[in-house]
């Protein structure tokens, strides 16, 4: 199966942005900003376009484990809130991730050594001499926005921006790269890069091609999207990855082939990635939602669309994924399509959505039995909400 791999990155970076910015307070487009500055950079250093869009991608990816690192801290204590003194563990859980992406060879050590300080005092003591390069780039790139907010930039913001890397010359950074930044990042160019504009910027510099890859390489990448999707809230921390076992098998039942199955995992792995934009006092709301509030979660379902619109090559997997909600007299949402309009993949995964939503256990109520829940989706049915065949269909696979 052929997939952009600027599309996933940029797709990747909108949805990592969204955590970023409820996490740190740091302003949207983070992750883009980084990867862009690194790019700038590396540039400057002479890299090859294959470094370039190696490096670009690292520091997209550079906290892509946020979420499953916040969610396990929580499921031990409630009252977690992450600080600077928790970087190491994420580095590693984002490492970890990095490994499922076929140009992780080349970027090895990126992100786990992103937060190393020059002096050594970053979570795993590396000297800059002992950090990859790639990791010192993301580095400074990340600790600047963060710290300066670049999506609104001015003159004044700039200088103090340079005068900030000069003072911790040495100390955060090695001294070489306060030199580096403002060579390969004079004002005009940071300039370019304020609220939206950065993503053209970007897509020029990501890898412009689209690989074929093997069914394990697209499950890897689907394991990554649905990670970071599923850990935003610790009680839905499996529901992307049931979701995309279970739409796998109904293919298998229904006689589909290895790439057909393949995508219906990654279909699943992707479909909730929305959910990324909602606050987590309405994701994790221990009772029902108010109609103002049940309006502001349906917003995931448009939100999906628009992170993974970039996935060009594979436009059926966005429909399946995106169109999750949509019912078959047309009261679903985000579009409002009916029956005439939904193929069966779309049908199932709205399906699959709904058995696994009533299966698994919430804040507001226990996972219902096999038997509890089919019935409920057969009432659906009947109202012609959902498709009958398919829930037969589940309900007989599913039953042992």
């Amino acid at each position: 199966m052929k997939i952009s791999m600027s599309g996933t990155l940029i797709a990747l970076s909108t949805a990592l942005d969204y955590v970023e910015s409820e996490v740190f307070g740091v302003t949207t487009h983070h992750s883009k900003r980084v990867a862009y500055l690194c790019a700038r950079m590396g540039a400057e250093l002479g890299y090859s376009p294959k470094e370039l869009s190696a490096l670009a991608g690292a520091a997209v990816m550079h906290d892509n484990a946020l979420t499953e690192y916040i969610a396990a801290r929580r499921a031990m204590d409630n009252s977690f809130v992450f600080d600077n003194a928790e970087l190491g563990p994420h580095c590693k859980m984002g490492e970890r991730n990095m490994r499922c992406l076929p140009f992780y060879e080349s970027v090895k050590g990126a992100v786990l050594y992103h937060h190393e300080n020059a002096d050594g005092s970053g979570p795993f003591h590396k000297l800059a001499a002992e950090t990859p390069q790639f990791a010192q780039l993301i580095h400074v790139a990340d600790q600047v926005d963060n710290a300066f907010h670049l999506d609104d930039v001015s003159e004044r913001k700039y200088e103090e921006a340079l005068k900030w890397l000069e003072a911790n010359s040495g100390m955060l950074f090695d001294g070489s790269l306060f030199d580096l930044f403002r060579h390969a990042v004079p004002y005009p160019e940071l300039k370019k890069i304020e609220g939206n504009a950065v993503l053209p910027l970007l897509e020029e510099v990501l890898p412009d091609y689209s690989p074929e890859y093997d069914s394990h390489t697209i499950i890897s990448f689907a394991t990554v999207f649905a990670r970071i999707t599923d850990y935003k809230s610790h009680f839905t921390s499996t529901h992307s990855l049931g979701i995309a076992e279970k739409s796998a098998a109904m293919g298998r039942f229904f006689g589909e082939d290895t790439d057909t199955c393949t995508k219906l995992y990654l279909a699943g792995a992707l479909h909730d990635i929305g959910k990324l934009t909602i606050p987590n006092e309405i994701l994790e709301k221990p009772d029902k939602l108010t109609d103002e509030e049940f309006a502001v979660m349906k917003t995931h379902a448009r939100a999906s669309y628009e992170i993974l619109k970039n996935l060009t090559d594979i436009p059926d997997v966005i429909s399946w994924a995106c169109l999750h909600h949509e019912k078959l007299d047309g009261s679903g949402y985000p579009f409002g399509k009916t029956a005439a309009e939904l193929n069966r993949n779309e049908r199932l995964l709205c399906c699959i959505d709904i058995y696994q939503a009533l299966t698994e256990a919430r804040p507001y109520k226990k996972g219902l039995s096999h038997d509890k829940s089919i019935a409920i989706m057969q009432g659906m049915a009947q109202d012609g909400k959902i498709d009958a065949g398919i829930t037969e269909d589940i309900a007989a696979y599913f039953k042992g």
